[in-house]
């Protein structure tokens, strides 16, 4: 996948699956704008990209404002003279049930679902005078039901409805859409989560996989880079799950424990 003279953007991108994409994007070839709230990380992980002699380059950005969504793709639209790609990676990893607040839906709502629509609404006067790719990462909890996750399950599974609406609207300006659904991946805030113990909960989370282990961001990276290029060319309005098998397990899970298939 050659990305030479190509030029994304991919929101999130100073950590995690982000990171992983711009990597990918940049190994390529592409230029690439890391835009992310995280100032500090963000321009530090720019710093480590551009080291490796790769392009690419840092704006501040939340997301949810969407005056400020407009102005920093016009800015790299500006510099890069074009825009190829869109990685809609940003995410508010806010989870909460019955308790959720008004402050808590809006905050989920407004980077999840308002920041996805802003950022595809910004790009698309840049984006149509060449055609593209766009990626919003959603997730297997977009699918299914899980404890106490009102907020962020309803909002993955709006950006893959979201993804659909998109991809009709601008498949007239030779513009895809698709999103791509991860499973446990090994990222910062799962590592969070874990206590930075990966030994002792991998083994825990894997049994979620039918390959019997947590993704690696470059996993979902790649399957992200493959969407946004030329080699997905008649691909629109789909959602590829990068998720080892996630969402075709039953309630038993991975089968350590199967009335068919014994104890493994």
């Amino acid at each position: 996948m050659d990305w030479s003279g190509k030029a994304a953007i991919v929101t999130g991108g100073a950590s995690g699956i982000g990171a992983a994409t711009v990597r990918v994007l940049a190994g390529s070839g592409a230029r690439v704008a890391v835009m992310d709230i995280n100032r500090d990380g963000g321009a530090a992980f720019v710093d480590s990209i551009r080291e490796e002699g790769l392009a690419a380059e840092f704006y501040p950005l939340d997301v949810s404002d969407r005056d400020a969504c407009r102005a920093q793709v016009d800015a790299f639209a500006e510099a890069a003279g074009r825009i190829d790609a869109l990685v809609n990676n940003a995410a508010s990893f806010l989870s909460k049930g019955a308790d959720a607040t008004t402050e808590d839906w809006e905050r989920s709502l407004g980077v999840n679902v308002r920041g996805c629509a802003n950022m595809v609404q910004a790009v698309h006067p840049h984006m149509k005078r060449t055609g593209g790719g766009i990626v919003n990462v959603a997730s297997i909890s977009g699918y299914i039901a899980q404890p106490d996750r009102w907020t962020y399950n309803a909002c993955k599974g709006a950006i893959l409805s979201m993804t659909r609406c998109q991809a009709l609207d601008l498949a007239r300006d030779n513009i895809r859409v698709n999103s791509v659904s991860p499973g446990w991946t090994w990222t910062p805030e799962v590592a969070k989560a874990a206590g930075g113990d990966r030994a002792k909960w991998e083994p825990v989370w894997a049994r979620f996989s039918m390959l019997r282990r947590l993704a690696k961001p470059e996993e979902i990276a790649r399957a992200i880079l493959f969407l946004c290029g030329d080699e997905a060319s008649f691909i629109t309005a789909a959602d590829l799950p990068v998720d080892g098998g996630y969402l075709g397990l039953g309630p038993e899970g991975a089968g350590e424990v199967s009335t068919f298939a014994g104890t493994r």
